[in-house]
C-alpha cells in the first residue's frame, strides 16, 4: 500500500512528466531547437526515423535503467520508470492535438529559453520527487562508476555528443540556441530540487 508520502512523490513526477512532455512536443520538436541526452537523441530519432519519443524515448531509458540499476537502488529504479512511462502517455497524449504555437520555428531565441523553462520545471519535479525523468541519469552514474569521471563532466559528455549529432540536421546557429536550452534547463533542476529545502541536500534514492 501506498504511503501520503508515496502518492504525493507519484502525483509530483506525473506532474513533472506531463511539464516535460508538453514543452518537448509542442516547444522543441516544432523549433528545431533540440535537447542534449535522451531527449535530444529522441527528437534525433524523431527527425531521421519518424519515431516517436513516446516509443523511442521509453526504449533508451529501459536501456539506460538495465546498463545502471545496480548503482540506482529500487526504489528510485522504480519511480524513475513511473515517471518514464508517465512522459511516454502524455506525450502520446498531446501528440492528437494541433501545436499551440507553430510560429516558433521563426523565433528561436524564444524556443531555447521556453523549451528551457519547460524541461527544468519537468524534470526538476521528477527529480524532487526522487526519480529521474530519463535515462540520462542512470547513464551518467554508470558513466562515472567505469570512468572516475565527475558526474556532472558526465552529463556534459552525453549533452555534447546528441548535440553533435543533431547538427546533421539543425544548423549550427540553432545548436547554439541548443545549447542555451540546455543551460537553462540544468540550472532551474537544480533550483527546483533545492528549492523550499533547509539544505541543499539531495532527495533520497533508495
Amino acid at each position: 500500500m501506498f504511503t501520503h508520502k508515496a502518492l504525493r512523490q507519484m502525483a509530483m513526477i506525473l506532474l513533472g512528466s506531463a511539464i516535460l512532455a508538453f514543452g518537448l512536443y509542442q516547444v522543441h520538436a516544432r523549433s528545431a531547437v533540440t535537447e542534449g541526452g535522451v531527449l535530444g537523441a529522441t527528437l534525433l530519432l524523431r527527425h531521421w526515423f519518424g519515431i516517436s519519443p513516446s516509443v523511442s524515448g521509453l526504449a533508451m531509458d529501459l536501456c539506460c535503467y538495465a546498463l545502471g540499476w545496480r548503482l540506482l537502488g529500487r526504489g528510485f529504479l522504480f519511480r524513475s520508470m513511473v515517471a518514464s512511462a508517465g512522459f511516454s502517455l502524455f506525450y502520446r497524449l498531446f501528440e492528437q492535438f494541433d501545436p499551440l504555437w507553430p510560429e516558433l520555428a521563426k523565433m528561436p531565441l524564444v524556443a531555447a529559453v521556453a523549451g528551457g523553462l519547460f524541461v527544468g520545471l519537468g524534470v526538476g519535479f521528477c527529480v524532487r520527487a526522487g526519480s529521474a525523468a530519463g535515462g540520462d541519469d542512470a547513464l551518467a552514474m554508470s558513466i562515472e562508476r567505469l570512468t572516475g569521471v565527475p558526474i556532472q563532466w558526465c552529463y556534459l559528455l552525453t549533452d555534447a555528443v546528441v548535440l553533435l549529432f543533431s547538427l546533421s540536421y539543425i544548423p549550427v546557429g540553432r545548436i547554439l540556441y541548443s545549447g542555451l536550452t540546455v543551460v537553462i534547463s540544468g540550472q532551474l533542476i537544480g533550483l527546483v530540487q533545492r528549492i523550499g529545502l533547509p539544505h541543499a541536500k539531495q532527495s533520497q534514492l533508495n
